[in-house]
């Protein structure tokens, strides 16, 4: 099974970028968690992270034809913006969970708006850096029990 995990705007800050609210944990150590996770339950694991919403959308597009299986994508401040994000992710019809570090519930009032939910199978918000584990936990039992289903 093959994952892809997508970062987007100011992911690549972490452990600079407002400790208090994101943590201490850097980008760097995010992916170890990531890649030592996927080893753990025996899948695959690419991350990729970009600032630019273009290039975001690009690798969304580039997932359908290389076969991948699911998707955690933290889209960043363009959550609460990006209706191209949306239709990305809704044109390539593969099993994503969204993922927020912070609580969304605690911020800013526009950041209760998240336009990337609708086409999401689930989404893990204010758990920190493992959130990324519980949804590549989730995608990997969606995904196991949709092929026994078939």
């Amino acid at each position: 099974m093959k994952f892809l995990i997508i970062n987007g705007p100011n992911i690549n800050m972490l452990g600079i970028r407002e400790p208090a609210i994101y943590g201490k944990t850097d980008y760097a150590a995010l992916l170890a968690m990531i890649a030592s996770h996927a080893e753990q339950i025996g899948v695959t694991a690419e991350c990729y992270q970009s600032n630019s919403e273009g290039a975001l959308i690009d690798r969304l597009q580039q997932a359908y034809f290389e076969g991948v299986d699911g998707i955690v994508f933290n889209p960043g401040g363009y959550t609460h913006t990006s209706i191209a994000l949306l239709d990305a992710v809704k044109s390539i019809m593969i099993p994503t969970v969204e993922v927020h570090i912070s609580d969304l519930s605690e911020r800013e009032d526009f950041r209760q708006v998240s336009y990337i939910r609708a086409v999401c199978v689930s989404s893990v918000i204010g758990e920190g850096p493992a959130g990324y584990l519980h949804a590549m936990d989730f995608l990997k039992t969606y995904i196991s029990e949709r092929r026994d289903d078939a």
